[in-house]
């Protein structure tokens, strides 16, 4: 009886250690892809504050926000499905959103943007968010189709706009870098939350 007693005792505080092990790594992670989404947000007003009144006006009204590359990737539609997603599922979504960027981060050529710096901090969120899928479990199952997901950096979403081709290359990565920046921010969010049973998760 007593063997029993210190094994389940010994199996508590190891739930209880993994637990606080993944609410540090679930608190890095999400504390990385806000420094990220800020970023993509800096940049993407200063590239706009860099146009010229009419293309701005001009990208503003022709570029598809609600289309980019990345949205091939099957995500959540609204908050609430984002709500009923399991963690595995938002953790998923997320590191494939990262793997996109770490490769098409690289096509924006305009020069105040850090390409190199923001790769490599793209890199380390996706080891965490890596991690954190296996220490939540199926993590190979999770990954079995997504270990060398990419997809092209850019689609010639601008036929009807003349100029410079690279001023429009250049928008469209930055918005959606934006963009999809925010996705990932919610769904780690969402995601740490769970960890957490008396915490309300509302978005």
């Amino acid at each position: 009886m007593d063997r029993v007693v210190v094994l389940l005792s010994v199996l508590s505080v190891a739930a209880s250690s993994q637990s606080i092990l993944d609410q540090r790594r679930f608190s890095i992670a999400v504390s990385r892809v806000q420094h990220i989404h800020l970023l993509a947000q800096k940049y993407f007003s200063d590239f706009e504050s860099s146009l010229q009144t009419e293309d701005q006006r001009q990208l503003n009204k022709i570029f598809l926000r609600d289309f980019c590359n990345s949205d091939d990737i099957i995500s959540p539609i609204d908050k609430h499905e984002t709500q009923r997603s399991s963690v595995l599922k938002l953790l998923s979504i997320s590191s494939r959103l990262i793997e996109c960027w770490e490769f098409s981060s690289r096509f924006v050529t305009w020069s105040t943007f850090p390409r190199n710096q923001i790769s490599h901090k793209l890199s380390e969120l996706k080891t965490g968010i890596r991690m954190l899928i296996e220490a939540n479990q199926d993590g190979a199952e999770v990954f079995s189709d997504s270990s060398t997901f990419q997809l092209a950096p850019y689609g010639n979403f601008y036929q009807s706009l003349g100029g410079d081709e690279s001023l429009k290359r250049n928008y469209e990565l930055l918005a959606c870098f934006k963009k999809d920046m925010h996705k990932v921010e919610t769904y780690l969010t969402v995601a740490k939350c769970r960890l957490s049973p008396e915490a309300n998760c509302t978005l």
